[in-house]
């Protein structure tokens, strides 16, 4: 069967910066080859669209998992199968829906399974198939279109492609020969079709250990979507299944399994550093449980009955999965299985923890505090930070290389010249000194541009960070004192741009002058 188009609906402009992108796309589309203008015109329907944030990582670290659990429903297929080799987009729709899309441009409607959820094997042949389109009502999605990838490190080479060209890591196929006499002129070739299909943010999923390949997916990733290489201000690593984190492991973690997460998070964000803008510990399995349904009223009774056992049995019975589900209690062995699935060992713990502390808390309390202890509410509100406070200078930054990969692409010399122009001409404008000041913090955190320490991190704060008292290292303080801050600074920097700096230095330092006399003036307000 054979679907309508899309029912994904139009997206406004995430910004001044996007629509001057937007315009230049406008501008240029009489100017290039057809088969340029067709990119231009994908282009400019993503710029109108919602931010889209890839969740990746290698297989088995629970993306699908963390997927649901940002979601707040369960959607996503966490079990292998066809649907886990395949990229799914999570978008907002007006009725719930999921498309199989073929690599012919075909879409196929297929029904959830009975749980409500994406079905595990889809009914056809799977190497004919691009990816996957679920428009849900979740408003979650109204400005985030949220991509659930394959896992890297999979044996199965196909799902590791799928991933890495949606992260811009995979090498593009060779040109075709150009034919300007086909009647498929206008449409995309498989070169300028990547260049503008990939996510324009990842969240990052690792676990106990960072190895080789994050580290250069991550650095595919960035380098593809800005107009220069990006820096970590469009992706956040998670260290997801915190709760597996041994405190004894961790020096300083004084036996508590969430503090020995959080310096081992500290530990793979300097690794990861300036790839990502931070790594955030969180407890997928608990957070999808608590936010996207699957713990009940009557789990909560069974945490109620649990809390009833004395210490040395609870204890004892919490020394593993396997003694949990098989001691001899009150509660029955099934309905403790069940808790496993839900909540594993330490969410159960925590839901017995906040029991015993106030007997008479109801199921909708104890979700709310199993959902505190998972780490997910910190995990959004850097998503907020990172990517939705600067949606506009990502999309932007992420459309203006697909711009320029797509002139690329022709073997056009004066093509290429003419959008390599006019982006010159856009860059010059005021508002998009942010892609300046991206382009600072990479140069700057990629050792491009060697700088003294305490300066680099300066740069590193004021270009990852969006809001303004974070950017100069004052949160709390009044907008008195952050005022002054910020045109003390832009003079201190300002003047070394102009004696002491190297000239790769100056001009990194002029960007952060008029970064922070931007801050200042925004501070001031309108003169008098």
């Amino acid at each position: 069967m054979t679907t309508a188009p899309a029912q994904q609906q139009p997206g406004s402009l995430a910004g001044p910066l996007s629509a001057a992108v937007a315009q230049l796309c406008q501008r240029l589309q009489p100017q290039v080859s057809e088969r340029t203008a067709a990119g231009f015109q994908e282009v400019l329907r993503r710029l109108s669209a919602p931010l889209q944030v890839a969740v990746a990582g290698r297989i088995k670290s629970g993306k699908s998992t963390l997927v649901n659990a940002l979601i707040g429903r369960r959607v996503a297929p966490t079990d292998i199968g066809e649907c886990t080799r395949l990229v799914t987009r999570f978008q907002y729709g007006t009725v719930d829906r999921v498309e199989v899309v073929f690599n012919s441009g075909r879409k196929q409607v297929v029904p959830f399974d009975s749980h409500g959820m994406i079905p595990a094997e889809l009914g056809v042949d799977i190497d004919e198939v691009s990816h996957l389109e679920a428009y849900l009502t979740n408003a979650v999605l109204r400005d985030l279109t949220v991509i659930d990838t394959p896992g890297l490190g999979s044996l199965d080479a196909a799902s590791v492609a799928r991933t890495e060209q949606l992260l811009g890591s995979a090498p593009p196929p060779a040109d075709p020969e150009p034919d300007s006499d086909s009647e498929h002129a206008d449409e995309l070739d498989d070169t300028s079709r990547s260049a503008v299909a990939g996510a324009e943010a990842v969240l990052y999923v690792v676990t106990q250990s960072v190895r080789a390949d994050d580290q250069q997916a991550l650095a595919a990733f960035t380098a593809a979507t800005a107009s220069r290489e990006a820096g970590p201000v469009n992706a956040i690593a998670v260290l997801n299944k915190a709760d597996t984190i041994a405190p004894e492991s961790m020096e300083g973690a004084n036996g508590d399994v969430w503090t020995a997460a959080a310096k081992l998070a500290e530990r793979q964000a300097t690794m990861l550093k300036p790839r990502v803008a931070d790594v955030l510990p969180v407890i997928g399995l608990l957070a999808e449980s608590a936010e996207a349904g699957g713990f009940t009223s009557a789990d909560s009774d069974a945490l109620h009955k649990l809390a009833e056992l004395d210490d040395v049995t609870l204890e004892t019975m919490l020394v593993s999965a396997d003694i949990f589900a098989t001691w001899d209690c009150e509660v029955p062995s099934g309905t403790r299985v069940r808790l496993l699935e839900q909540l594993d060992l330490y969410g159960i713990r925590a839901g017995i923890d906040a029991v015993r502390a106030e007997p008479e808390i109801t199921a909708g309390a104890l979700r709310r505090r199993l959902l505190d202890s998972s780490g997910l509410a910190d995990v959004r509100a850097r998503l907020d930070r990172v990517f939705r406070a600067r949606a506009d200078g990502i999309k932007a930054a992420a459309a203006l290389a697909s711009i320029t990969a797509l002139a690329y692409a022709t073997g056009d010399s004066g093509e290429r010249q003419r959008v390599h122009d006019a982006i010159e001409v856009l860059l010059a404008k005021p508002e998009a000194h942010q892609l300046r000041l991206l382009e600072a913090l990479t140069l700057v955190a990629s050792g491009a541009v060697n700088m003294p320490e305490d300066l680099a991190e300066e740069v590193l704060r004021v270009g990852s960070n969006a809001e303004i008292p974070e950017q100069l290292g004052l949160p709390g303080r009044p907008q008195e004192e952050l005022t002054g801050y910020a045109l003390e600074r832009a003079g201190w920097w300002r003047s070394f741009a102009s004696f002491g700096a190297t000239p790769a230095q100056s001009r990194v330092a002029h960007v952060v002058h008029r970064a922070y006399f931007l801050i200042w003036q925004q501070l001031r307000g309108p003169a008098r």
